[in-house]
Formats: structure tokens, C-alpha cells, sequence
């Protein structure tokens, strides 16, 4: 990884703590799941593992740590990898296909999230059920969020990988 890549990734996942902060009253409405989808599938699975270890405990430090912020890790960091590989072998993917990704995303990190409360001793059904609409929530925000950073940060990530020659090997 070269200098200009953390610099990216570093800008990245600071995006993503302001953008959770901003948005920190609206019920898991929040940019980050699609900065790391984006991030993830022009820059590769490790820049999605970095802005999602990154960004989760920054923005952790400042709304409030728990049992849950490895499980938010670990969830980000999944959906950050899958992106990276869906770059990877599928670089032509449409934004409206990162934006299907995103809809699952939210439902699939809703559900790891539940799994936290079990881990706890707390029943997952019960959990996830009265969580759904806040999982509708994440989903749904993830698909507005990239379909609308996904054509301005696309571009700049296509400027600057010929400019910098960003690889998505890592």
C-alpha cells in the first residue's frame, strides 16, 4: 500500500465519521455501509477492512463503545471484503448493482448485530424482529447513499487510479 492509498482511505473513513455524526439523530440513516461498499470495490478488500475498523471505532469513541462495536467491525469489515471482491472480479458492475449490494448489506449487518444480543444471552428473534424497521432503515439509506456518491466518487476513483495507479490487488 502506498502513501497516497492510506492518505484516500484515511480521507475515506473521516467522510464516514462525519457523515455517522451528522446523521447520528435519524434512526440508521448513515453514510458509512455505502462508503465502505464504494471504497471496497475501487480500492480492494483491505481499503474496506481499514475505513471499517477505522470509522467504527472513531465514531464509537464519540457516540459510545460496547459489546456491539466488534460485532459492527466484523459485520463492516464482511461487507467491505465482499465489495473488494466484487471489484475485483467484476469491475464493470453497474451502480445500480453496488446499490442491490447495499440493500443487503443493511439487512445482512442487522442480522450480525442481533447475533450480538444473543451472544449477550438475549433471545435473537425477539431482537431482530423489533429491530427490522431499523434494518429497513440501514438498507435503504445504503441505497440512496451510493446511488448518489457512487457516480462523483467513481469518477474521482478512475481519475486518480491512472494518475496513482491505485491496484485492487490488496
Amino acid at each position: 500500500m502506498n502513501t497516497y492509498k492510506l492518505t484516500l482511505i484515511a480521507m475515506l473513513a473521516s467522510l464516514a465519521i462525519a457523515g455517522r455524526m451528522a446523521l447520528a439523530h435519524f434512526p440508521n440513516i448513515q453514510p458509512v455501509t455505502a462508503i465502505i461498499i464504494i471504497a471496497g470495490f475501487w480500492l480492494g478488500p483491505s481499503a474496506g477492512i481499514l475505513i471499517a475498523l477505522l470509522t467504527t471505532f472513531v465514531s464509537n469513541v464519540l457516540l459510545g463503545m460496547g459489546i456491539w462495536t466488534i460485532w459492527q467491525i466484523i459485520a463492516w469489515s464482511i461487507i467491505g471484503i465482499i465489495a473488494g471482491l466484487l471489484g475485483k472480479y467484476w469491475s464493470k458492475m453497474p451502480f445500480w448493482g453496488l446499490s442491490i449490494y447495499g440493500f443487503i448489506s443493511g439487512l445482512f449487518f442487522g442480522v450480525i448485530l442481533s447475533l450480538t444480543m444473543r451472544a449477550a444471552g438475549q433471545p435473537f428473534w425477539a431482537y431482530y424482529l423489533a429491530g427490522l424497521p431499523m434494518d429497513i432503515n440501514h438498507a435503504v439509506s445504503n441505497t440512496v447513499f451510493i446511488l448518489a456518491l457512487s457516480p462523483i466518487l467513481g469518477t474521482l476513483f478512475q481519475r486518480y487510479e491512472k494518475r496513482n495507479a491505485i491496484s485492487k490487488v490488496s
